[in-house]
């Protein structure tokens, strides 16, 4: 089974959401910005955090000469802060090492700090348009669905996942980078996990799970991510504390936001493993660079 790659590239020129980092004449550097800023995160909270990081670090060594605590602020409440000073290493990499210019290479782009096999892919596809398989959860979806007729993708497979987007690519790049676009926009919008909108499918009639009769997906229970209670809260409670001030803070002020001490103590530990916080000689506690 094929999907056809013409059809979905017009749907996408027609339906696509009009998303700032796919403007045309967006740099390599904005892309490689907006897709870590989408590691895990709703469009809606990253598009206004993109805007301003792109006002104030235009390329990456405008972000390289920033402080770790300018940059954790400006991450704001994004989540899983670390990307934020991973991002800034990637920047000082690419600053030092590529003359100030995204690679477009998947290799040498996999050679950066902090950036995996879905993020050089999906800059080597979406920023330099390449012939390059993307793979995320609503590509694996609609794969599931259109050529293998089953109600879900079940368990990641990164060799068989790539191995069945490549082969739904076209030879020509800008075509192949365009299709890569439009599967992902299509899990996204149309063929969603719980209310899929069949009617407004291009490829319905390709699709193998329609034509199977939409059998219910009866593989394992994908686990739920929870976030109340989580250390992931705790962790983002001591860090909102130390962005809402420029001077270093006791101990006591952190031991505020958490009432499970036990709980509280580990992130804080946790904290100072990743160098989102250090402590100072005096034992205050600040974002990095921040004493």
């Amino acid at each position: 089974m094929t999907l056809d790659a013409r059809v979905l590239s017009g749907w996408f020129a027609e339906n696509a959401r009009d998303l700032p980092w796919r403007a045309p004449g967006c740099t390599a550097w904005a892309v490689l910005v907006s897709e870590i800023m989408l590691q895990q995160t709703p469009v809606a909270r990253v598009e206004p955090a993109w805007h301003e990081w792109m006002a104030r670090w235009p390329k990456p060594s405008d972000l390289a000469a920033a402080t770790p605590a300018d940059v954790l602020r400006a991450w704001g409440k994004l989540g899983y802060p670390r990307r934020a000073l991973r991002l800034r290493e990637a920047a000082t990499a690419i600053a030092e090492r590529h003359d100030d210019v995204v690679p477009s290479d998947v290799d040498t782009l996999l050679a950066l700090p902090g950036i995996g096999a879905y993020t050089a892919r999906a800059v080597a596809a979406f920023a330099y348009r390449k012939r390059c398989p993307v793979v995320d959860t609503n590509v694996r979806r609609v794969i599931a669905r259109a050529v293998h007729g089953a109600g879900d993708a079940g368990p990641a497979s990164t060799t068989r996942d790539l191995a069945d987007a490549d082969a739904l690519l076209p030879a020509d790049d800008e075509l192949a980078a365009r299709m890569s676009a439009a599967l992902m926009e299509l899990g996204q919008t149309v063929c969603t996990a719980r209310a899929p909108r069949c009617a407004d499918c291009p490829v319905y009639d390709q699709c193998a799970w329609q034509k199977a009769g939409k059998p219910a997906y009866a593989g394992p229970a994908k686990p739920v991510q929870k976030f109340a209670g989580t250390d992931r809260q705790v962790r983002g409670r001591l860090l909102d504390v130390l962005r809402d001030t420029s001077t270093p803070v006791p101990k006591a002020s952190l031991d505020l936001v958490w009432s499970d001490a036990a709980q509280r103590d580990r992130c804080l530990d946790s904290l100072l493993a990743d160098g989102l916080v250090e402590q100072t000689a005096d034992g205050l506690f600040a974002l990095p660079g921040e004493h």
